[in-house]
């Protein structure tokens, strides 16, 4: 419990909750763009890059490892891109496709750098299921520089995201570059990713992206409230799966991260005020009884007409 309050912690738990917030907004882009996959694929495909920065610097520096991994992303969304454009082959299966290669490349690579000589004591495993209590005050200042900047182009340009979602065409008449809006959501998706690879991991990475959004979109039809409720779901995740991940001793922050998130996300699936399954069933419940109610009255009046007649 001491380890809770101790001032490291505190700069880690700020950290989660700003890249749980900074996931939850990009997710709901991701959401509506109908690319859940693509994050899954992306930060996989971050994991070479991870792996070279370090054999590359020799050093365990973050900044090194964010652009070694943002890098090897967005080689993968090129790759993703041009096999969907040269060949019959659809997104999604581009992207399961670029997911298992790279990631495959990243052990094989991880592998390598482990048996080398120091490779051993490098702690890139942490970057598979992440491990945030392995960081330094530099390596938080860096993800919230970074977390903060993704949440700044999205709350600035909210219009023209708003437009670019869902009305193309309409903002196409307007001016706004379909090309220009698309390049920077992928440039926000992968720094999203890369910044929170060290504290959920690649291969999580992308529920924390994904289920936030899901859970907000149980509350509300409103864009804008959907944005700002996977915010406070994807922080409080991060926050929650943080401290719980500091109570043992190596245990990975990753996966409490996400089964923080899933938490809100079944309250969200059963309780939701828009589309939760209570809410469902209670609607039904009222529809069934007005209609019993009708087919009463309907009845009465049928009875009521034989008898005058």
């Amino acid at each position: 419990m001491d380890t809770l309050f101790s001032p490291n912690t505190q700069w880690v738990l700020l950290s989660t909750l700003i890249l749980g917030m900074a996931a939850g907004v990009i997710g709901c882009l991701a959401y509506w763009k109908r690319q859940s996959l693509m994050s899954d694929a992306l930060s996989h495909a971050a994991l070479p890059g991870v792996v070279i920065a370090f054999a590359l610097s020799g050093t365990k520096s973050l900044p090194v490892m964010i652009a070694g991994a943002a890098v090897s992303s967005l080689i993968g969304a090129f790759m993703i891109q041009w096999i969907r454009s040269s060949s019959r082959i659809k997104e999604d299966t581009a992207m399961g496709m670029i997911l298992s290669v790279f990631f495959g490349l990243g052990i094989m690579l991880l592998t390598i750098v482990n048996r080398s000589a120091g490779g051993n004591q490098s702690g890139l495993d942490s970057f598979i299921f992440g491990q945030a209590a392995s960081m330094v005050r530099q390596d938080v200042y860096t993800m919230l520089m970074l977390a903060v900047l993704v949440m700044l182009v999205v709350i600035i340009a909210f219009k023209e995201w708003k437009l670019f979602l869902f009305d193309p065409d309409f903002a196409k008449g307007l001016g706004l570059s379909g090309r220009l809006m698309n390049t920077v959501y992928l440039a926000v998706l992968v720094l999203v990713i890369v910044i929170g690879i060290q504290a959920v991991g690649v291969i999580l990475m992308s529920a924390l992206l994904i289920i936030p959004a899901v859970s907000a979109r149980y509350w509300t039809h409103s864009f804008k409230w959907m944005v700002i409720l996977s915010a406070v779901f994807g922080g409080g995740a991060g926050m929650t799966g943080t401290m719980i991940s500091t109570l043992g001793k190596g245990w990975p922050t990753g996966p409490f991260i996400v089964v923080s998130s899933s938490v809100l996300f079944v309250i969200s699936l059963v309780f939701g005020a828009e589309k939760g399954l209570l809410i469902q069933a209670l609607q039904l419940r009222s529809q069934r009884k007005q209609h019993v109610e009708q087919s009463q009255v309907w009845s009465r009046q049928t009875v009521s007409i034989k008898e005058a007649d």
